[in-house]
């Protein structure tokens, strides 16, 4: 799947919370919920932020960096479960 059909499949599953943007960015896209970084598109696939809400939505989440010496993101297991993803977004939000 390449990045950008990868984007709209996000966009899909994040279509119930309001406010989710993103933008295309050096070869990925960076996803915006409520013009707060949430995740992105990188060469790992999707990430995203590393808090606590996203720890305990995603236990076995493995940590890799988004570009080399970037910050580490989590891997985003929730991708095909939508109403999970979505709950996860709201958490991370707060």
């Amino acid at each position: 799947m390449s990045a950008k059909e990868l984007a709209a499949y996000v966009h899909d599953q994040l279509r119930g919370l309001p406010g989710v943007t993103s933008r295309a960015m050096m070869g990925g896209y960076v996803f915006y919920y409520q013009e707060k970084i949430f995740g992105g598109i990188y060469e790992a696939g999707f990430l995203v932020k590393d808090t606590p809400a996203a720890r305990a939505a995603m236990p076995g989440a493995e940590d890799l960096p988004p570009y080399p010496g970037g910050k580490n993101m989590l891997s985003c297991t929730l991708l095909d479960n939508r109403e999970a993803f979505q709950s996860m977004g709201e958490a991370m939000y707060d």
